[in-house]
């Protein structure tokens, strides 16, 4: 762009421009360089000059240590008195008697209602309802056969675990959660994946609804429900609805303009373009939003178990209680164990939408008496079960697994805790890694001048954004301060961002290499939906086995749980790539490496994106987890405000938490420019 804009000869060495130094030749030549900088060097041009003269003056009059005391806000005595009103107006107000009671009594009845069809089926007829319902899903062929095989081994394992009635209470509380989710998540990712000023609008509510922590806001839900199914079914459509949300969006955003104007030509509706184009060019994306929502609904049922929810989240919390590892993953295989079986089985029913039939399999099965076929089946299950006298699966078939568990962990503990040639041992390293990297991490963030660090953040947020970006940024920050958590902040920014950096370079290197590698990717798919469907807690006993109490062991089980999700959609969003643009890239002799470099990344860059964001907040959401264990900083805060029943010290922690989710969102992920259309 400059060399299109000749600049004005040099002045005379003995003269000066003419209208003489600040003449309107100078004014003139001034403007045109100006008007050849790029916005971004513009915008952090005008940064550089306002820190020139507000850090003078912030130095001066708050010196250059923490958060000063007289600009912060004491909020923790109204969020008690707000406690306290809840507590003594739950049974007479208005509000409570004529609209939250009507949420809290619909959501115990539609629990109730799924779980009286579950137990009144009996394990014959819910086993043959999965196996039936999967293999018609899969179709009529070998896929439908391997869909159904998953089915029967998830439902016979939770049976021979012991765990069958918390099973089908959990499936019947995640069947309402799910459904919830997906539809409030499907209508929204619909209004931002339509909409620029709708998306920009609900990017901060989603990542409010998704960073808050659990134990956060399951203090005001038990305060205006109650425990019980109320609570726990809100607060995990609060966390599960998000990545339905997100990735409707995305996929709706990034349909193929060239099969948008097609559709457009021939005279297409905006309705008949949404229905017709859009939506099915976005399969994949609402497929994997369906697989993170039910993935995410699931890992909630420990948590919501502490607030009365019972089924496996019920089983597995009670024994980490008591340290019992083999319990607790007798209980956590369930649940994986189902998430699978509704993973494989909603994958297959996507995959035939809009595919042509095949003409394998018995006739029986194809199209749509196949699922008449599945009712009667399941019909005839439910009656020799009854029949047979069968319903409730047989104490005999069961097995004990925890035993053997909790001795495979005592000799691992022996073996790899300390003492391990040259290694040293996972103490070591934990210690290590506390030592070198988390304690001068965490130092310098709080030892650095508290206005240093918010102009960082504009200016990081400047360079992915805008104006507005830096400006949000810069006010979640400041809130932390102003809440009066300034230092219990930073010690989980650090964390958060040690763990974050672990996630995301080992999640994108594994994500690259899954989806070249065909077999990689089969391998790793059972390994992810385990990784990702264990609930939080359970990944907290091993590695405090192994790591020893402490930060170390917190960001341990926090990159653990967010890297499967990080892997799925880096694999997702490279193997979307344009097949025409790698074709070109090989016509032109480009090497694996280049085309991965110069193409599949670039073209993949909003699922990658994606993967940040993603992975900020599942980080987030395990760091906190980890106050349980030595995290410490804004974790133990939420902790300590939910067992002591303190809505000010849970909830202030909590809104810090999201402000600082707030704060690295908006420097990871950039902004529409105002030039965009």
């Amino acid at each position: 762009m400059s060399t299109l804009i000749p600049e004005r000869p040099a002045p005379e060495k003995t003269g000066s421009p003419p209208g003489g130094p600040q003449g309107p030749a100078t004014r003139s030549l001034l403007l045109r360089r100006l008007s050849v900088m790029s916005p971004l060097a513009r915008r952090l041009s005008a940064l550089a000059a306002l820190a020139v003269v507000l850090v003078p003056f912030a130095a001066v009059l708050w010196g250059s240590g923490a958060w000063p005391g007289e600009l912060g806000v004491d909020v923790s005595g109204p969020l008690d008195d707000l406690s306290q009103w809840i507590v003594d107006n739950r049974d007479t107000s208005p509000i409570f008697l004529y609209f939250l009671l009507h949420i809290s009594n619909t959501s115990v009845d539609a629990v109730d209602g799924v779980y009286s069809v579950l137990d009144g089926l009996g394990w014959p007829g819910v086993t043959a309802a999965a196996v039936l319902l999967a293999w018609c899903a899969g179709g009529a062929s070998r896929a439908g056969l391997k869909v159904a095989a998953v089915a029967l081994g998830a439902f016979a394992g939770c049976g021979l675990l012991g765990m069958w009635d918390p099973a089908m209470l959990t499936l019947a509380l995640m069947t309402v959660a799910v459904a919830v989710s997906v539809v409030v998540g499907f209508a929204l990712g619909l209004a931002a994946g339509l909409s620029r000023p709708v998306d920009r609008a609900l990017r901060p509510v989603l990542d409010t609804m998704q960073v808050l922590p659990a134990f956060a806001y399951l203090l005001p839900f038990v305060l205006v429900f109650g425990t019980g199914s109320p609570a726990a079914l809100l607060a995990t459509v609060i966390y599960a609805a998000p990545p339905m949300a997100r990735l409707t969006a995305l996929g709706l955003r990034d349909a193929d303009p060239s099969v948008l104007e097609a559709s457009a030509s021939l005279g297409a509706s905006s309705r008949q373009q949404l229905l017709k184009a859009r939506l099915p060019l976005a399969r994949k994306e609402l497929l994997l939003g369906l697989n993170q929502t039910i993935m995410m609904a699931l890992s909630m049922v420990v948590i919501a178990s502490v607030i009365g929810a019972g089924g496996l989240g019920d089983e597995v919390y009670s024994a980490l209680s008591t340290v019992d590892v083999g319990a607790a993953l007798a209980a956590g295989i369930p649940i994986v164990l189902i998430a699978v079986w509704l993973d494989r089985t909603t994958e297959a029913a996507g995959e035939r939408i809009g595919a042509p039939p095949t003409a394998d399999g018995p006739r029986l099965l194809r199209g749509g008496p196949a699922w008449a076929v599945a009712a009667v089946g399941t019909v005839l299950a439910f009656a020799v079960g009854k029949v047979a006298g069968a319903t409730q699966w047989p104490a005999g078939w069961t097995v004990d697994i925890s035993g053997s568990v909790n001795s495979f962990q005592e000799w691992t503990v022996d073996n790899v805790h300390a003492g391990v040639p040259v290694l040293g041992g996972t103490e070591v390293w934990a210690s290590n890694f506390t030592v070198w990297i988390l304690n001068p991490l965490r130092d310098v963030l709080q030892g650095a001048p508290w206005w240093s660090l918010l102009l960082l953040v504009a200016a990081l947020a400047l360079l992915v954004g805008n104006w507005r970006n830096a400006l949000g940024a810069t006010a979640a920050l400041a809130a932390t301060g102003v809440l009066g958590v300034w230092g219990n902040t930073l010690d989980t920014l650090s964390q958060v961002l040690a763990a974050l950096a672990l996630t995301l370079l080992l999640g994108v290197a594994v994500g690259i290499l899954a989806a070249r590698v065909g077999w990689v990717e089969r391998v790793l798919r059972p390994v992810l939906d385990v990784l990702q469907t264990l609930p939080q807690f359970v990944y907290l006993i091993p590695v405090v086995a192994l790591f020893g109490v402490g930060r170390a062991a917190a960001i341990t089980a926090a990159v653990a749980y967010a890297l499967p999700a990080v892997v799925r959609i880096t694999t997702q969003g490279l193997k979307k790539t344009d097949p025409a643009a790698l074709e070109a890239a090989r016509s032109l002799g480009a090497t694996g490496a280049q085309q991965l470099r110069q193409v599949q990344l670039p073209l993949a860059r909003p699922a990658l994106l994606l993967a940040v964001n993603q992975g900020v907040v599942l980080v987030l959401a395990v760091v906190i987890v980890g106050g349980l264990v030595g995290g410490g900083a804004l974790g133990y805060d939420v902790v300590f405000g939910l067992s002591r029943g303190d809505l000010g010290v849970g909830l202030v922690a909590g809104a810090a938490i999201v402000c600082l989710g707030l704060v690295l969102d908006r420097v990871t992920q950039p902004t529409v420019r105002e030039t965009d259309h």
